[in-house]
Parts: structure tokens; sequence; C-alpha cells
């Protein structure tokens, strides 16, 4: 018999999880019937516009784009999951990889900058570890 109170932690997380979802089509749903409208409103300035040449943009997240350790969350599964010292720029391709972000070289120095700041602070609390990896890389690993 489960316990009750697994019960009620795993009944109100989906009950959480079903709202996002349910707000998220809202969203998509808003989204998509904004994107017609500019659509036609295009098609009234030129007719003869191709709107399907136009390229969707790839998002940019800003700076503070996790909720609050959130990151940290991500970087200490893929060390989990390693099964060898990784570098900050090993932990940030998968980070990106895992976030469904689209990998461009600014996108990969940012995301190893902020990993490698939450790797020292995961290393100051003694949960990760750090040693001299080839050349000047550092491989982390969990203590």
């Amino acid at each position: 018999m489960a316990e009750p109170h697994v019960i009620t932690a795993l009944s109100r997380k989906r009950a959480e999880l079903s709202g996002d979802i349910e707000r998220m089509q809202r969203e998509l749903t808003a989204a998509i019937a904004s994107l017609e409208k500019l659509d036609a409103t295009l098609l009234l300035f030129d007719p003869t516009y191709e709107i399907a040449s136009i390229r969707p943009k790839a998002f940019r997240p800003p700076d503070d784009w996790s909720k609050r350790g959130e990151m940290t969350r991500i970087i200490l599964g893929i060390l989990r999951k390693a099964t060898e010292p990784l570098t900050s720029s090993d932990i940030a391709a998968q980070l990106i990889a895992e976030r469904a972000l689209e990998p461009t070289d600014k996108l990969q120095r940012l995301m190893t900058k902020r990993v490698g700041v939450a790797l020292r602070g995961l290393r100051d609390r003694g949960i990760a570890a750090s040693s001299p990896g080839p050349g000047m890389s550092v491989l982390w690993f969990l203590n």
C-alpha cells in the first residue's frame, strides 16, 4: 500500500503539471492567433509576399533563463550520469541539449561560464570536486 504522503505529493504535482499544460495551451493558441493576424497584415501591404520565406528566429535565453536552482539540478543530474569527470564546456553542451536550445558558439560560451560558477558553488559546499584536466581545463565530478 502506498504511503498517504507520497500519494498527496504526487497528486499535487500532477495538478500543477496539468495546470501548466493548460496555461501553455492557452498561450500557444494566443500566439498562433497573433501570428495569423501578423501574416494577414503583411499581405495587406504586399499581397505577393512569401510568408513561408520568413524563417523562425531562434530562441535566445535571457541571462536569467532558469528558475532558481534549476541549472544546479541539471548539472547534478549530468554529473550523476557521467562515467568520467567532465569539463564545464562538456556539461554546458549537455545542458544546452537537455534544454533543447539551439547550440551556438555564443550560447556555449555563456552557458560554460554559468556552469563554471554553479560548479564552484557546489565545490564550496562539498558536493562536487575538481581536478586539473588536459591543458588549462578543469575536470568536475561529484564527491
